[in-house]
């Protein structure tokens, strides 16, 4: 199943208390338990202006139709086609040790 980012603007989401994002996440998971299973919210990251939250789903229009139930800004949504962390630097390197000593 596809994983998305969203980009939601959120003008001083930074600022927000956790009472805030703890009813932000209240209304999100009420409004996915509706939905059902094939959309499930793995995790948010807030900074000054912007909410990034990851979504697995079908496809982009669930992920809207999230949006519009909760009352949520989708302002970009996009698939996630790959991720990479200090591991994958790694693991490349092993690949080409393995390699030059096959």
């Amino acid at each position: 199943m596809p994983k998305y980012l969203i980009e939601r603007e959120i003008p001083g989401a930074g600022n927000l208390s956790k009472a805030d994002l703890q009813t932000i996440s209240q209304t999100s998971c009420g409004v996915l338990q509706k939905m059902g299973p094939q959309i499930q919210w793995l995790q948010s990251y807030v900074t000054g202006d912007k909410v990034y939250c990851v979504y697995i789903a079908p496809n982009e229009e669930m992920i809207r139709e999230h949006a519009q139930q909760g009352g949520f800004p989708a302002n970009r949504i996009s698939e996630i086609k790959s991720v990479i962390d200090p591991t994958t630097a790694e693991q490349s390197a092993v690949s080409s040790q393995r390699s030059a000593s096959s």
